[in-house]
């Protein structure tokens, strides 16, 4: 099973790339980046920079890990360019980016930057036209491609990715359309759950997968959960008790491995762990340095 670290974009760069740098250098797997322009918040104002460019920056600095972003919202960038953007960090970083999309969820950024929005079912059908797109980008001398949202004519896209091929991993667990989307085209497939949560959707995942005749084994499968670590029983009952909103982790470090060890059972390749609970950063070194060696045995 991998671990992947997921800074907060909140944070300044500085203080990011050094968390990188550190898990880089205790044995973690990745780093994932949230690809949004602001807050999902009223109060916008927060700095925010922007998730490919900072990749950039990373890549160029942390010469191990893998990195993607969790993900991009196919709605902010016309899928060509999303493809350049991705096939020219894969050179940069010498072959370790994944490209994580989704349809796009988050309205306030769509309504203060002028990026339309449209409806669920226009997002989805604009990913699934994108995922083609960008997929023979890749591969084909020359694209030519002709849908209901995008157009393009003898395209080429060079130097081609250093990955053969480069992932595409789609994020979201919308049983329908979403995860139907990821049998037909990912290479990889992120959701927040728990442990039941990813059982269900990786049946449904595995149902579309036989539907078009996919081996369902094809598709690395991570997952993402808030990190509660803590010998202080009376602030993990605290953390059980709250309306968390997300899914998470929570207990002790012997109570975490076990959990961890479940959801390795069920099928989950890749656990990533954000930092948006684990404190200061001292405090989160310290969190994410007892979780690599305790939990995951690094």
């Amino acid at each position: 099973m991998k671990f992947s670290f997921w800074p907060n974009p909140a944070q300044p760069y500085a203080e990011a790339l050094d968390l990188a740098k550190h898990v880089e250098g205790t044995g973690w797997d990745g780093i994932w980046y949230a690809d949004h322009f602001m807050p999902n918040a009223p109060d916008t104002s927060a700095p925010w920079p922007e998730a490919w460019i900072t990749l950039a920056a990373m890549g160029a600095s942390v010469p191990r890990l893998r990195l993607g972003t969790l993900v991009t919202g196919n709605t902010y960038r016309h899928p060509a360019v999303l493809a350049k953007m991705a096939a020219t960090l894969d050179h940069i970083t010498g072959g370790r980016v994944v490209l994580g999309l989704g349809s796009g969820w988050q309205e306030n950024e769509h309504h203060q930057y002028g990026i339309p929005f449209y409806t669920v079912s226009e997002r989805l059908d604009h990913l699934d036209e994108a995922c083609q797109v960008i997929r023979s980008l890749f591969t084909e001398t020359k694209t030519d491609f002709a849908g209901k949202h995008y157009h393009l004519e003898d395209a080429s896209l060079e130097p081609k990715p250093v990955q053969h091929p480069l992932p595409l991993l789609i994020g979201g667990g919308g049983e329908k359309r979403t995860l139907r989307i990821t049998a037909k085209y990912a290479n990889e497939w992120n959701v927040w759950g728990d442990v039941a949560i990813l059982r269900q959707k990786m049946e449904v995942l595995d149902a579309h997968c036989a539907d078009i005749g996919r081996d369902p084994s094809e598709i690395h499968r991570t997952a993402v959960a808030l990190l509660f670590m803590s010998e202080d029983n009376a602030f993990l009952e605290q953390m059980r008790n709250a309306d968390l909103q997300q899914p998470a982790l929570i207990g002790t470090v012997d109570e975490i491995s076990d959990i961890v060890q479940e959801y390795e059972d069920a099928g989950v390749d890749e656990l990533i762990v954000p930092d948006f609970t684990l404190g200061a950063h001292r405090q989160k070194v310290e969190t994410l340095d007892r979780f690599i060696k305790q939990v995951a045995g690094r």
